[in-house]
């Protein structure tokens, strides 16, 4: 316990302040909080009625824009069977198919050549059965799988469908889908000038030797590809080097193959 000298009467208890004190003591306290101390703490004015309403009213009404303005933005990012119906007719008209000129229009407003090969892979992943033909069906299915209901979100979806050539699998799938949505329903085999144009759009970029293989199919007798001589090039391409120096005349490989490495071979002795 402390104990205060009264040796000077009139000796003010704060006289001094300025010597250290022990913690806790008069001494050690600064004027600022022993006033804190001693002085109650100052209440807050009661806002009046209606001082805030407005504030409140300002907040209120922009948080509900926000909100409007997600929900709406949500609406439109999520994908509308209705919305995806009528962007349908817009270029299938009064028909359940599009066609032709449908075909033309829809390339031009989603900013691709008919002959680009993405084409070929919406085209594929809408499993279209007939060239240059949108079916009902088949819209609604592959526009679904790919969540597109409107031009602007297909033009978002074009890279990821040229992507889609880089992988070996999925470029093999595409190929193989190439043979039978090119081809006449009627007939087993592709004509010779729809098979040189589908290779081109398939291997012309990325086999080196696709125009010397071009040039041998133009002078060659060969009308029709069938399926296994068009499955087979694929697996050439890969597989082959491009002197042709594993090449196995006795391997398994079609007669249409050996006669190009048989007549690339003389072409290049001449």
């Amino acid at each position: 316990m402390c104990h205060v000298s009264l040796k000077n009467p009139l000796l003010s208890p704060f006289e001094g302040q300025d010597q250290a004190g022990p913690p806790g003591s008069l001494r050690s306290c600064s004027s600022s909080d022993c006033f804190s101390k001693v002085m109650p703490p100052r209440k807050k004015r009661r806002p009046a009625s209606g001082d805030d309403l407005s504030a409140k009213k300002s907040r209120h009404d922009s948080m509900y824009r926000k909100y409007d303005a997600t929900r709406i933005k949500t609406e439109e990012e999520a994908f509308s069977s209705k919305r995806c119906l009528e962007w349908f007719y817009e270029y299938a008209g009064a028909d359940d198919v599009v066609g032709p000129e449908g075909m033309e229009k829809f390339c031009e407003d989603i900013g691709v050549e008919p002959e680009n090969v993405v084409m070929l892979v919406l085209a594929w992943k809408l499993d279209a059965q007939n060239m240059g033909y949108f079916t009902l069906q088949e819209w609604l299915k592959g526009m679904t799988s790919l969540q597109c209901d409107t031009t602007e979100k297909l033009r978002n979806t074009l890279d990821y469908l040229r992507s889609l050539l880089n992988d070996s699998t999925n470029f093999k799938l595409i190929y193989r889908y190439a043979f039978d949505f090119a081809r006449e329903k009627d007939q087993r085999s592709l004509d010779i000038n729809t098979a040189k144009c589908m290779l081109g759009l398939l291997l012309g970029k990325i086999w080196p030797l696709f125009p010397v293989f071009h040039q041998f199919l133009e002078q060659s007798k060969y009308k029709v590809i069938n399926k296994d001589q068009w499955c087979n090039v694929l697996e050439f391409s890969r597989t082959i080097n491009l002197d042709l120096s594993n090449y196995d005349e006795d391997g398994a490989w079609p007669v249409l193959l050996d006669e190009f490495v048989e007549w690339y071979k003389d072409k290049q002795m001449s």
